[in-house]
């Protein structure tokens, strides 16, 4: 028996007494991605990425353990509602225009020192100035540093268009406005380097295009690496007390940990490895959160149907995007079709061993986006299901 095929024989015995659909984290797989991160994290903190896990069980299973320490969090109600539930050190990694939240922030000391919010940008400053309604608390604030790769004098761009602030001068001019405006308090620098960290470099059966890829890596590491030291001997002569300087991603802990600049790791997919993250050369993990669907038809030799299923990624549409068949091995999409919103026929041998009423595991192509169509995850251990715990949407929660 592979070890595929034993994963299988656990999850079906864990989840015998249980109707799928339904969704499942492996707690040994995911604690062994934690060990690895924290390995691979040389020391630096991880903040974690809650996006990526999207259930406050696990966050705080894995903030309890040594090598983690905080939250990246992806809206600013979100952030509320985790600092109200206790979490005490919460980055919103992304600019928000939530007027009621920015009120409810500056109005509350406890959640004014919990949450500090991201910033490129100093319309985005009086935005929340105009959002306070009386609230006067003081509102940290991180700067996000735009990682992209720009080459022949910028007419190519290699990363995602995220922050506007590219060179040392760009984030010290908004540093020193941010110091000269009451009510805000520099904090923190982020740099996420989307084009290192999640994009897989040894991609099956494109030999050219991986190396390409690791090509380019390699060069985006050294730019970035010289650039943000530069960014943050700059800042620091605006505001020598900086807290912190968060960078990285799952596929570039060790990388970015390298680095002396940096001072902690933003991290949260490799929690889970969802099948994005099958094609890296700098690391490998445990798939731990899947997801079942049952077989309702058998609508030939070599087909079944199972219910559901139709649950593709963000991002730009392509067949990355989409769940994967993960067990029993050998099953595939139906070309024609696809995973469908409410069945999903797949093709091969191993469809013929299987009854109506069985269970096809799948991983989603991302992490935390699997949360969405879930209420709850089932917790297993060995063979059992030991816990079961709700996502944000179990807890009424769809942030996004």
């Amino acid at each position: 028996m592979t070890a595929r095929a034993a994963d299988r024989a656990r999850y079906d015995r864990a989840t015998a007494h249980l109707e799928a659909p339904l969704a499942i984290v492996d707690l040994n797989a995911f604690d062994a991605n934690a060990d690895d991160l924290v390995r691979r994290a040389g020391g630096k903190p991880i903040r974690v990425a809650s996006k990526s896990v999207r259930c406050r069980a696990l966050l705080e299973r894995v903030l309890a353990r040594d090598g983690f320490a905080g939250i990246m969090s992806f809206t600013l109600a979100e952030s509320l509602w985790l600092a109200r539930s206790g979490f005490e050190d919460v980055l919103l990694a992304y600019p928000s225009a939530d007027r009621a939240g920015f009120a409810e922030l500056t109005g509350d000391p406890k959640l004014a020192s919990a949450v500090t919010v991201m910033i490129d940008d100093p319309a985005q400053l009086r935005l929340i100035d105009g959002a306070r309604g009386g609230g006067r608390e003081v509102v940290r604030v991180c700067l996000e540093l735009d990682t992209s790769l720009k080459l022949l004098g910028g007419r190519v761009r290699v990363g995602a268009r995220r922050s506007p602030l590219h060179s040392p001068a760009q984030v010290a001019d908004l540093a020193r406005t941010v110091a000269r405006r009451p009510g805000f308090r520099l904090v923190g620098i982020m740099a996420y380097e989307g084009h290192i960290a999640g994009v897989g470099d040894s991609v099956a059966g494109r030999p050219l295009r991986s190396r390409a890829v690791r090509l380019m890596q390699a060069t985006a590491r050294r730019e970035l690496a010289e650039r943000r030291a530069e960014v943050v001997r700059a800042v620091r002569a605006v505001v020598p007390e900086l807290e912190f300087v968060n960078g990285g991603g799952t596929g570039s802990v060790q990388f970015t940990a390298a680095e002396d600049a940096v001072t902690e790791i933003g991290a949260g997919s490799g929690l889970y490895v969802p099948r994005l993250f099958d094609n890296y050369t700098s690391f490998s993990g445990r798939p731990a959160a899947l997801f079942a669907q049952p077989v309702v038809r058998r609508p030939g030799v070599g087909a079944v149907t199972v219910l559901g299923g139709g649950y593709p990624a963000s991002g730009a549409p392509g067949p990355d995007r989409l769940p994967v068949p993960y067990l029993p091995e050998g099953l595939r999409y139906d070309p024609q079709e696809g995973p469908g919103e409410v069945q999903t026929p797949l093709l091969g041998s191993p469809a013929d061993d299987l009854l109506i009423g069985d269970k096809v595991w799948f991983r989603h192509a991302k992490a935390g986006e699997l949360c969405e169509r879930f209420e709850a995850l089932h917790l297993v251990e060995g063979d059992a299901v030991t816990a079961t715990v709700p996502t944000y949407r179990g807890e009424g929660h769809t942030f996004l």
